[in-house]
């Protein structure tokens, strides 16, 4: 090993890396390739996009010295004119291989039956002019799962300007927004009077789409009550009385399906969803789009048990929100986490009138990191 005499914090090279001594004291190593390739100069300052490829370096990158300069770690590379200066607020960041740090991942908060009067609400026009509102409303449907939106004007471009505030509008194989009202020819439960048991929205997409936004044009009929529920705390305590179910629940792909004259999609889920801290992130679950279990039906013996348990969980009282959503209001929720019905209604007593559309989670997400986050390049 090749010990180079620097000021203290000293650094010592290595065959593959070098090790420091960082100024609290703390003892790191750096692999040569990670230094090289995350030299400051490797990135646009314009597009903040990685500009120096690792891959055509002809050897292996190898530090020919390497000292503190300040707030820097300054590496020389053999076999190239080249000069590293890695901030050690940087090099403190990264020494124990930790993710590096996101504003976006906040903890959810479980929520229950009597979640409605305290549910995170906005004004449409205040999103609009006040950006640090939005980062509060998208706060809200991280932690939540579920917001609401207050004096929506009464026009499609309404809509699309709310979920542009978050992202941009993700089609489906609906199209790009839906029409929740009763349709003569009806293609889907929600277009019809009918009761419309909880559920998450398109299951049989191969990726279904993150938020959703309810936007409630009229609403005069008997009936057609709101129904939400928050999965997450439905999933946490079923995971807590029944575990095995969990593990089957949480652990095998379902097929969805859905099936008209135009189309026939379909797609394997899991009911619940984890993240990679093993937490419950969400659910897919939709009786009417559910496709006949095509598992071994000796499997069937556990799963079938295991769902209807969990799904008799789901509607139970002590956690589904009961509301009425008025003319003027947006429901905005979290489609992989929040299931969402409504009870039945007449639909010769009045008019009733939801717009819909959706963005993506990962989107909405990003937005808050931009609003709220430092990044990695800004000054």
């Amino acid at each position: 090993m090749n010990v180079m005499q620097t000021a203290t914090p000293a650094v010592s090279l290595s065959e593959k890396g070098l090790h420091v001594i960082l100024a609290d004291g703390q003892q790191a190593y750096f692999n040569y390739y990670w230094l090289r390739d995350n030299c400051p100069t490797s990135f646009d300052p314009a597009t903040r996009e990685r500009v120096f490829d690792i891959f055509h370096l002809d050897q292996p990158p190898r530090a020919e010295t390497a000292a503190f300069d300040g707030d820097a770690l300054m590496v020389r590379w053999q076999g190239e004119d080249h000069v590293t200066r890695m901030p050690v607020a940087t090099l403190a960041l990264y020494a124990d291989g930790n993710r590096r740090p996101d504003p976006a991942d906040l903890p959810r908060q479980a929520w229950y039956a009597d979640h409605y009067p305290r549910m995170a609400r906005f004004s449409q026009p205040e999103l609009l002019a006040d950006r640090g509102k939005v980062s509060a409303w998208i706060e809200a449907m991280i932690v939540d799962g579920v917001a609401l939106v207050a004096d929506m004007p009464d026009s499609d471009a309404g809509l699309t300007e709310t979920a542009q505030l978050i992202g941009q509008v993700r089609p489906t194989f609906w199209g790009s927004y839906f029409d929740v009202r009763t349709h003569i020819k009806p293609t889907n439960l929600a277009y019809t009077a009918k009761a419309l048991e909880l559920h998450t929205d398109t299951p049989a997409e191969e990726v279904a789409p993150g938020v959703q936004f309810l936007h409630c044009r009229a609403n005069s009929v008997e009936g057609g009550g709101n129904l939400f529920a928050d999965g997450v705390a439905v999933a946490n305590d079923f995971r807590a009385i029944d575990p095995e179910g969990f593990r089957l629940l949480s652990s095998i792909d379902i097929p969805f399906y859905c099936e008209h004259d135009g189309y026939d999609m379909r797609a394997r889920q899991r009911v619940i969803e984890l993240d990679d801290k093993n937490e419950v992130s969400g659910l897919t679950i939709s009786q009417h789009l559910a496709d006949m279990f095509d598992l071994p039906q000796g499997l069937l013996d556990d799963y079938y048990p295991a769902f209807c348990r969990f799904g008799k969980m789901l509607q139970d009282p002590r956690y589904v929100m009961n509301f009425r959503i008025k003319p003027g209001e947006c429901i905005t929720f979290d489609n992989h986490r929040i299931v969402h019905g409504r009870a039945a209604y007449s639909a010769t007593s009045g008019e009733r009138y939801l717009r819909g559309c959706y963005t993506d989670r990962a989107e909405m997400r990003s937005t808050y990191r931009a609003l709220v986050g430092e990044g990695r390049f800004k000054t």
